[in-house]
C-alpha cells in the first residue's frame, strides 16, 4: 500500500507525509527517532480508543525507549469543547510537557481535531502526529490540518489550520469496529465520489458488498482514492480562502442536524441527509438532474445511510455556518456525479 506526500504549495515544513498500509502503527517509533519529533509524547485519545489502541501505542513506543503519556477524555462529540482543551493542557503542564515534546492523536475524528488544537496551542504550538482508527477520520478529518472545537452556536466555530507532522492510517484498525462506523465513514467517501470522483463514485456502486465485507484491497482502493483526492484539494487551497469550501457539500445542512440532535446523529448520517437536501436545491434550481440526485441518493441508501429527516431546517439553523457572508451561505452542490458548483443559499 503506498505512502502519499501532502506537498503543499510553498509550505516548506508544512508538507508532510501519510502512511497508509496494514500495520501502519508500527512504523511510528522509526520515523519519530528518524525524523526528530519531539523528545516526549502526550498520547491524546478517547476513553475508548486508550483500550482499544492507546494502552498497546504506549507500549510499543516504551520497547522502543521512547518516553509517553497518556491523556484521555469522556468519548463523544459533547467533549468537544474549550474546557476539555483546558483540562488536557493543564494535565500536560503537570506531567512536565515543554515545547520540545509533541502530541499523538489517536482516535477519530472528535480526537484528531482536539489533539490538533491542542498542539497547535499548548506553549503555543508544538508538533502532532495522526493515527486515525475510524474509516471517517481516516478518509476526512486526519487530513489536511484543520483543528477545532464547537461551541453551543454551531460546530467547529473555534480552531486553527496547523498541518500536522504525519499521518499513520493503520488499515488493520477497521477489522474489528462496529458496522455503523463502517457506514459513517462511507458517508464522506461518497462526498468525494458525487462532486469530484466519478471513478470512485462508481467503484462504490459495484463493489458493496465486498466493502461491507471489509474486503481488504476494497478497503485499501476506497481509503486511498478518498486520501488523494482530499489531498489535491488541500494542495490547491490549504487555508480554505476559497477551492477548498467544495469539501463540505453535505455540511451546512449536516452540521445543523448533529446539533440538533444534541449530537446523537452520527456525522456521516447527518452529511448524507444534508447532501440529499443539497440535491434538492441542485434540482431546484436547475443546476443538477433529477437522474443524478436519484442516483446519489440510492447509493446513500445502498450503504445503509440515512437520507430523510423529521426536522424541517429553517434559515436560523444554519446562519451560524462558518462559510456564511452577509446573508448568504456558500453551498456546494453537485452539477453531475463527479462535478461540483457553488450556490449562494439564503439564510436570513
Amino acid at each position: 500500500m503506498p505512502t502519499l506526500n501532502l506537498k503543499l504549495k510553498k509550505a516548506g515544513r508544512r508538507s508532510y507525509e501519510i502512511f497508509i498500509e496494514k500495520g501502519a502503527i508500527k512504523l511510528l517509533p522509526k520515523y519519530l527517532k528518524e525524523n526528530s519529533v519531539g523528545k516526549s509524547y502526550a498520547i491524546i485519545t478517547d476513553t475508548t480508543v486508550q483500550k482499544l489502541f492507546g494502552n498497546s501505542l504506549q507500549k510499543l513506543l516504551k520497547r522502543n525507549g521512547i518516553k509517553s503519556e497518556i491523556i484521555t477524555f469522556p468519548q463523544g462529540e459533547k467533549s468537544k469543547r474549550m474546557s476539555t482543551i483546558k483540562s488536557m493542557a493543564e494535565e500536560m503542564v503537570r506531567k512536565g510537557f515543554t515545547r520540545k515534546d509533541a502530541v499523538i492523536a489517536i482516535g477519530g475524528g472528535v480526537t484528531g481535531d482536539m489533539g490538533g488544537f491542542l498542539a497547535s496551542v499548548y506553549m503555543r504550538g508544538i508538533p502532532y502526529i495522526h493515527i486515525p482508527t475510524t474509516l471517517l477520520a481516516m478518509v476526512d478529518s486526519s487530513i489536511g490540518g484543520k483543528t477545532g472545537v464547537d461551541l453551543p452556536s454551531g460546530k467547529n466555530l473555534i480552531g486553527t489550520i496547523t498541518q500536522p507532522k504525519a499521518v499513520f492510517i493503520d488499515t488493520s484498525c477497521m477489522k474489528n469496529f462496529p458496522e455503523k462506523h463502517l457506514i459513517n465513514g462511507i458517508g464522506e467517501v461518497i462526498k468525494y465520489g458525487a462532486i469530484m470522483d466519478k471513478k470512485l463514485f462508481k467503484f462504490l456502486e459495484q463493489n458493496h458488498s465486498e466493502i461491507m465485507k471489509r474486503n481488504p484491497k476494497a478497503l485499501a482502493y476506497l481509503i486511498t482514492k478518498s486520501v488523494q483526492d482530499k489531498c489535491k484539494v488541500v494542495k490547491r487551497d490549504e487555508i480554505e480562502k476559497g477551492y477548498r469550501m467544495i469539501l463540505n457539500y453535505g455540511h451546512t445542512y449536516g452540521h445543523a442536524l448533529e446539533r440538533l440532535s444534541n449530537f446523537k446523529l452520527l456525522h456521516g448520517h447527518a452529511i448524507s441527509i444534508g447532501m440529499v437536501i443539497a440535491n434538492q436545491i441542485a434540482v431546484e434550481q436547475g443546476i443538477l438532474k433529477e437522474k443524478a440526485a436519484a442516483r446519489i441518493k440510492d447509493l446513500l441508501k445502498l450503504y445503509g445511510l440515512p437520507v430523510l429527516t423529521m426536522k424541517k431546517l429553517t434559515p436560523c439553523d444554519i446562519a451560524s455556518d462558518k462559510k456564511r457572508e452577509g446573508d448568504h451561505i456558500n453551498m456546494v452542490l453537485p452539477k453531475k456525479i463527479g462535478k461540483h458548483c457553488i450556490y449562494k443559499q439564503k439564510c436570513t
